[in-house]
């Protein structure tokens, strides 16, 4: 054999044994992070049984995902299973069986101390390793049943065995739901658990099991690597603004018996959003956030439209808004008529005016300026980034339908249509970006939901204000656009929504729906979009409610949402009451009624009075006076002796009373002046206490 050939012989041996170890390590990572069914070695115990085991992997928990003051939106609840190994357990800590039976029975009382007794003496029996006394047991169970007698000895005494799983949870319920969204096996993440699933994961853990029972279960306590929990992230949403943007749209939803509706309210200077409701009618008839419809659900916008249209005209120096147009109720464009609203028309107005009004005139202003290249009028709609997708941190938005002259689906039609918002399909969070960069001095910005990323306390990551486009159009087009969308709800379609406080600048929008193979006809989408306050907008804000019964046009079915959401916003922001500074505003001290401190602390603050907590850690206080500062002096309870009432709301008296076990009989209304038992005495569960309230 040759030198040559023979190093061709090494080189080609060299190749197979890298490559056929490369693969044993892949096959060996992947089997320690996801485990297997398969068992890793078959070992001898001291018995002489086989045992079979193996390494698995343990999840983390999950970072928190919180509001923009910290509270939690959806977190991570751990959750045990309880087992024991009769067989470990010599014959002198095995005599305690009888006192673990009791203690058991105390705290799951669905079996009995006999019970329990029996059915532990006859596992030993029967030399169960993995007897199993609980299941998804929360840990303040679990620390009580530490304690318990043989458990306390733990696992290589006791036998005692716990197996910890995370389960996750949304304190606040539906809020946010879709928005939140979940991380599911076997599903495709959504939301923003999907958009910042890398921060929140964390890294497994590993750990031994064995095959017990047709089960694997761990082996000891101990972990082979602990797992490391998951950051946190902070978003921007509100949790007092989403609130009642949920309750304003599920009220218009329930009212107008629509089938679906969203809202997203967001920072017009950086883009985050605040607050995103999306509510869809189930088959029960109620309303559930069961699909994301302000990032996924692309429609024509309607008269919405008409503000790009109108930027177009006005870039291209097409119009002016002082320019006269007649508004005669109907436009002829080949067999297809355009109407207005009022089929009589408006006369000779403004393109001002017919803004205002809503006029689809717009279709046959456009359509004189571009008809002769109506490639102008997309090349020019497009520089305002409405062809674009916003780039989202969660997934399911779509790329807006933009057509081109030319493309399928286009006629002569398509550009008077355009012009007013139809053979165009954007998001709703689309549309609320164009009218955010009109807010924002012609800034496009990219709506964003989080805010930082945290963990331990500490910020690893903030997210600053991205920009998708510096300025979408010029300065004086800008001043042109603000004044009608001003005028809109001043004297327009949209004057219902005035406010007495504070201006609103917008647009209304009624777009007739696509009814699946039979073009249009498919009910009516309702949208009022726009910012507040006018004069310096610091919120922008979009409504949009489809298949309305009652009412179809966007003032009176998505108008009264927003004015009602923009009036919240207004009436709880300080920035906009300058002259409201706390106690100086207030003539006497605010009532501040006994209860629960943590949440009297958060109320004063909230309010800028001065307090001192004196409270020393307890979850009860009474508040007095003292100067200027409100106190609050602990108030002891505990579940054997009758708890001093007096002072307390009706709802707060309640809770101490039947989580202590006594029976409650009101009389009146208002904060509790008197009670049957005496506070400090020792009680019987399930006695009654009658509460006199004035």
């Amino acid at each position: 054999m040759d030198e040559k050939k023979e190093l061709y012989i090494k080189s080609y041996f060299l190749y197979i044994m890298a490559v056929i170890t490369m693969v044993v390590i892949v096959v060996r990572i992947c089997y320690i992070q996801y485990g297997n069914v398969v068992p890793d070695v078959t070992i001898v115990d001291a018995s002489g049984n086989e045992v079979s085991t193996k390494i698995d992997s343990i999840e983390p928990s999950r970072g928190r995902i919180l509001a923009d003051d910290y509270s939690d939106l959806v977190t991570s609840v751990p959750l045990f299973n309880l087992y024991i190994d009769l067989t470990v357990m010599n014959d002198e800590l095995y005599q305690e069986i009888d006192s673990l039976a009791y203690e058991l029975s105390t705290i799951f009382p669905e079996k009995t101390k006999a019970d329990w007794e029996t059915e532990l003496r006859m596992e030993r029996q029967h030399k169960n390793r993995y007897y199993p006394l609980a299941k998804k047991v929360k840990y303040d169970v679990v620390q009580q049943v530490r304690t318990f007698h043989i458990l306390r000895e733990k696992k290589y005494k006791g036998g005692y065995i716990e197996e910890k799983y995370m389960k996750r949870e949304m304190p606040y319920g539906e809020l946010a739901q879709r928005t939140l969204g979940y991380k599911r096996e076997g599903i495709k993440p959504v939301g923003l658990e999907g958009g910042f699933d890398y921060y929140l994961t964390g890294e497994y853990g590993l750990v031994n099991k064995q095959w017990v029972n047709n089960s694997w279960k761990p082996v000891g306590s101990e972990y082979l690597k602990d797992p490391v929990d998951g950051a946190d992230i902070v978003t921007s949403i509100n949790i007092d603004i989403q609130d009642v943007a949920e309750n304003e749209l599920r009220k218009q939803l329930e009212n107008q018996n629509a089938k679906y509706g969203s809202v997203v309210l967001m920072e017009v200077e950086t883009g985050f959003v605040k607050a995103i409701a999306n509510l869809t009618r189930g088959e029960d008839g109620k309303y559930y956030e069961s699909f994301n419809h302000a990032v996924a659900t692309r429609s024509d916008p309607g008269s919405t439209f008409k503000l790009i249209s109108l930027m177009a005209l006005l870039e291209d120096h097409k119009v002016s808004i002082t320019d006269s147009v007649g508004a005669y109720g109907k436009y002829q464009f080949y067999d297809l008529t355009v109407k207005d609203h009022d089929e009589e028309g408006y006369g000779k107005i403004t393109i001002q005016r017919a803004f205002e009004k809503s006029s689809n005139v717009f279709s046959k202003i456009v359509n004189d300026a571009y008809s002769k290249d109506p490639q102008q009028f997309i090349d020019r709609i497009k520089t305002f980034g409405i062809a674009d997708t916003l780039g989202l941190d969660i997934s399911g938005e779509p790329m807006p339908l933009v057509k081109n002259e030319g493309q399928p689906g286009w006629s002569g039609y398509t550009l008077p249509q355009m012009a007013i918002g139809y053979e165009v399909e954007l998001t709703p969070m689309q549309i609320l970006a164009f009218y955010n960069a009109v807010a924002n001095n012609a800034e496009l910005v990219k709506p964003q939901f989080v805010k930082e990323i945290r963990k331990e306390g500490h910020t690893l990551k903030t997210f600053e204000k991205i920009v998708l486009k510096e300025k979408i159009c010029s300065d004086e087009t800008l001043e042109k656009l603000k004044i009608c969308l001003e005028g809109v709800v001043e004297r327009g379609t949209g004057s219902g929504l005035k406010s007495a406080n504070f201006k609103i600048a917008g647009k209304t929008g009624t777009a007739q729906l696509v009814n699946t193979n039979q073009g249009y006809g498919g009910g009516y989408l309702a949208s009022f979009v726009g910012y507040f306050p006018a004069d310096k907008p610091k919120y922008s804000c979009i409504v949009s409610i489809s298949g309305p019964t009652k009412q179809i046009y966007g003032a009176e079915v998505s108008g009264t949402v927003f004015a009602a959401i923009a009036n919240k916003v207004f009436s709880s922001s300080m920035e906009y009451h300058p002259n409201y500074n706390g106690l100086n505003r207030i003539a006497t001290h605010p009532r501040v009624k006994a209860g629960y401190a943590n949440d009297a602390v958060t109320v004063l603050e909230k309010l800028g009075v001065k307090y001192k907590d004196l409270s020393q850690n307890q979850n009860w206080a009474i508040a007095g006076l003292e100067g200027e500062y409100v106190t609050l002096e602990p108030r002891y309870v505990d579940k054997t002796h009758v708890p001093n009432l007096t002072g307390m709301p009706l709802n707060d008296a309640v809770f101490l009373c039947e989580n202590a076990g006594l029976h409650v009989v009101v009389s009146g209304s208002g904060r509790v002046v008197a009670q049957s038992l005496t506070a400090g005495d020792v009680f019987v569960k399930g006695q009654t206490i009658k509460l006199e309230l004035r």
